[in-house]
């Protein structure tokens, strides 16, 4: 299959998939790229980190995948394929909810969607940290991090930034 296309579709499928967030379809995106196209574990946590640092939605980080698969057309299908579908389902679903009201059929969507978005939210999370954290030194980065972040009001880009810099020292010196 043409790889552009396989691009295309397994992005559209991601696409429909997000309930929750771009971050919902990380472990399966993480498959995916493995499986088709041979993008290590590292290779897209090290792309998701660029989306974390970069201004704007994270999720554009998809836009770096495909140009590592695919050149300028790889980042163009997957931007399209990624974002296109997912916007006009929005569309035509924030339609339909305004018009059914304060139906019980909406409070019950919204009640059974609610953990699945929180849990689909937390994989993603996992996903990422466990193809991350691969030594000590990466568990005590992140441990100081993650402390660093909910106790303390630095900025967490410059907390993550400075872990990297403490991990490319400490690699770099030891």
């Amino acid at each position: 299959m043409n790889i552009l296309l396989q691009l295309g579709l397994n992005f559209v499928l991601l696409s429909l998939l997000a309930v929750g967030g771009g971050t919902a379809v990380l472990p399966e995106m993480q498959s995916i790229l493995y499986a088709h196209f041979g993008l290590d574990h590292t290779q897209f946590v090290h792309m998701y980190s660029i989306g974390q640092l970069a201004p704007g939605p994270n999720m554009l980080m998809v836009l770096i995948i495909g140009y590592q698969i695919a050149g300028l057309a790889g980042a163009g299908i997957v931007l399209l394929a990624f974002f296109l579908p997912s916007s006009i389902l929005c569309f035509y679903v924030g339609r339909l909810w305004v018009r059914i009201g304060e139906s019980p059929w909406r409070r019950a969507v919204q009640n059974a969607l609610e953990p699945i978005s929180v849990g689909l939210m937390a994989s993603g999370v996992y996903a990422v940290g466990k193809a991350s954290i691969v030594s000590s030194l990466t568990a005590g980065l992140a441990l100081i991090t993650l402390y660093l972040i909910l106790r303390t009001k630095i900025n967490p880009v410059i907390v993550i930034l400075g872990s990297g810099l403490v991990a490319t020292l400490i690699t770099k010196f030891l």
